[in-house]
């Protein structure tokens, strides 16, 4: 659905490209000082928009980590689609993550709804209520309901889902990314419990984020 070429994200090729572009013409100017400082910018962008593949974990009962960074905020909190009060693990992304997303779990999409909002620092509380973000409701197989929120943030202003209603996506494959940081925010169905603590670094489509009970 959102492969990537060249171990890059798509959407990232036209901004590396302007700006390897810019690189070359400042260095073909004799500009030295603004040539050094798109190289790094070139650099900077190449690192961010790297998509490494991935293999995810196999068998039943488990759900994946949608996105690279660290677990901020676990508890409970109101279903963005539903209203209904369920366990929440939110993931923040700094600018050096990986930014492609993920499925969490084998399913079809129910629906995504897009919410227009503010853009304040992704790692406040605030931002699961108040920022613009993209909701993906996703059926897994076994009929539990995922909402997965891509959340912008004080730098990210543009969240890329290539998901629809009726697709069907399997555990760890590419949906989106979020441009230059920001969060994800997954609700768990009833019947399963996190897998990860506080703190915990995870990894897109490797790191169990969430088990089947018992």
């Amino acid at each position: 659905m959102y492969n990537p070429l060249f171990g890059l994200a798509r959407d990232g090729l036209p901004i590396i490209g302007l700006c390897a572009l810019a690189t070359l013409v400042a260095a073909l100017l004799r500009w030295p000082v603004p040539a050094v400082a798109l190289l790094l910018l070139t650099a900077f962008c190449l690192n961010f928009f790297r998509d490494p593949d991935r293999a995810a974990p196999t068998g039943p009962g488990i759900a994946v980590a949608p996105a690279d960074g660290v677990v901020c905020k676990m508890g409970e909190a109101a279903d963005p689609l539903t209203g209904e009060m369920r366990q929440v693990v939110c993931i923040f992304m700094n600018v050096f993550n990986v930014h492609v997303n993920r499925a969490v779990v084998d399913g079809t999409v129910t629906e995504v709804r897009y919410i227009p909002g503010k853009f304040f620092n992704a790692s406040f509380d605030k931002a699961s209520t108040d920022n613009e973000r993209n909701v993906l409701g996703l059926r897994g197989a076994d009929g539990g309901q995922w909402s997965v929120v891509q959340i912008a943030g004080l730098i990210a202003r543009r969240i890329v889902c290539k998901a629809a209603p009726g697709d069907s996506l399997k555990r760890g494959e590419r949906y989106g990314m979020i441009k230059f940081g920001s969060r994800l925010d997954v609700y768990l169905p009833r019947g399963y419990h996190p897998a990860v603590t506080m703190g915990q670094k995870t990894m897109a489509g490797v790191t169990v984020l969430a088990q089947k009970d018992d």
